[in-house]
């Protein structure tokens, strides 16, 4: 097998302080001394819950070829004569890598923000590109101060294609993480009030997306949500960037990847594309409008980039939702079967509404089923938006909605008496008399914020 990084390359790349004696070629990258295996690379990066230090031994004796450690940390390793370099700062030392990886990579290199769609989007291209070449892309979101760096550090030098999500809470934070990624072209999917609590306006936090062009490489190009209203504003900050080729996707006239049409299922959609004047058909596995607008995305990012659009689209027609965003699930449950969506990653007020119509979609004379958690960081609005969600509740045709969290109290007061099921302080208490409703035909969707911990309520189903 082929070195990610030969042992000089590695060490030119993090400019050790110190390095006592020998490392290894090594073959993968971690910051997680559960996940090291034999020629991996381990940095010791400390977090708000743990330090990476206290595990260096135990990916030494997992077979690590390198790890990396605090300068500052030295006396306490000082009996590490092999297989051992320090830095500054670990974190910083897996940046540099990260940087030197992008550098050597000859292939184009997408990045994905946005307030939602980020992480589907980002799937959606890792598996329509793969015909066309060598794609590197994070498993997960991976869409962090850390996340990104180990996703850079760990693309091979072969790589066609590199898709990266970006993510952020405060202005700021993709300036720095774009600066490492220098894309050929930024895509963002959409901008609405996500992260609300963190920033003064929506304005604020179309400017911290916008930070993603100030990466983007010469030549490169700007990809926008046409139905968005800040498209115009966004087109702007892009070529005052010295983006010149500003791409715009969706239902506007102007879109130049355009949504002639769309016909929605409940398993699935089907889209008519003008593709840069070419018209095109395509399926989509995954259901939802929101998806439908994704899918554009990549396909006009497949065709800046260079990839087969008709394999493209073939791969998006088998394409699935992904786990926590929109993945089916079939139970066998109190002698029937129950069609569980698990949308229990994120949640904000639009990704909620998107996937509340997903759910009325279903057919089939069983009951729509909500099960919803507080949505978190949207500031001083947050009880206004929760109990906004009557409105996409009823519109959706939904029969009964779940509750849980302080915030979704509010929703649970205005909720007409027909449609409550339960309302819990915690998502754990919803399992038991959720559970125990459920009958044949009936269509649950579960969503909530991260913080909400929805995923265990899907878990719990998924072991019935």
């Amino acid at each position: 097998m082929t070195a990610l990084w030969t042992a000089a390359d590695f060490s030119q790349a993090i400019v050790p302080s110190l390095q006592p004696g020998g490392i290894g070629d090594v073959f993968g990258i971690s910051i997680d001394s559960r996940t090291v295996a034999t020629g991996d690379a381990f940095f010791a990066i400390a977090g708000e819950r743990f330090d990476g230090h206290d595990f260096a031994r135990v990916a030494l004796d997992a077979g690590a070829s390198v790890v990396v450690l605090e300068q500052s940390r030295q006396p306490d390793f000082s009996d590490l004569t092999e297989r051992v370099v320090f830095v500054d700062d670990p974190l910083k030392g897996l940046e540099l890598l990260g940087v030197a990886a992008r550098r050597r990579v000859a292939g184009k290199v997408i990045a994905v923000t946005g307030s939602v769609g980020k992480t589907s989007t980002k799937d959606a291209l890792r598996a329509a590109l793969a015909p066309s070449g060598k794609v590197h892309a994070a498993v997960s979101s991976f869409n962090n101060h850390w996340g990104v760096p180990l996703t850079l550090a760990r693309m091979p030098r072969e790589t066609d294609f590199g898709v990266f999500e970006i993510g952020m809470n405060h202005p700021g934070e993709i300036r720095h993480l774009v600066g490492m990624v220098a894309p050929d072209l930024a895509i963002i999917t959409t901008v609405v009030a996500a992260h609300i609590g963190n920033f003064e306006s929506l304005d604020q936090i179309a400017a911290a997306k916008a930070e993603i062009f100030e990466g983007v490489v010469e030549g490169g190009a700007a990809l926008i949500n046409a139905d968005n209203p800040y498209a115009d504003y966004l087109s702007g900050v892009a070529r005052e960037n010295g983006i010149k080729t500003v791409m715009r996707f969706g239902r506007a006239d102007d879109a130049d990847i355009h949504l002639d049409g769309l016909t929605l299922g409940a398993n699935g959609s089907d889209l008519s594309v003008s593709l840069m004047g070419d018209r095109l058909k395509c399926h989509l596995s995954a259901p939802g409008e929101h998806l439908a607008q994704n899918a554009l995305a990549v396909l006009g990012a497949i065709r800046f980039v260079g990839g087969d659009i008709a394999k493209a689209c073939a791969v998006l027609g088998s394409h699935g939702a992904t786990k926590g965003r929109g993945a089916q699930h079939r139970l066998s449950i109190n002698g029937g079967s129950v069609l569980l969506t698990d949308e229990s990653y994120n949640a904000n007020p639009s990704s909620v509404a998107a996937a509340l119509a997903v759910l009325g979609l279903h057919e089939g004379g069983g009951r729509k089923i909500a099960v919803l958690g507080d949505m978190l960081e949207l500031g001083d609005d947050s009880a206004d938006q929760h109990k906004a969600l009557l409105g996409p509740l009823e519109a959706a045709g939904i029969d009964m909605v779940y509750l849980c969290g302080p915030m979704m109290a509010h929703l649970w007061e205005i909720l007409p008496i027909a449609m409550r099921g339960t309302y819990a302080k915690a998502s754990a208490d919803l399992i038991t008399p959720l559970k125990a409703s459920l009958r044949d035909g009936d269509t649950v969707m579960i969503k909530g914020s991260h913080g909400s911990k929805m995923g265990p309520v899907v878990m719990a189903l998924l072991k019935n």
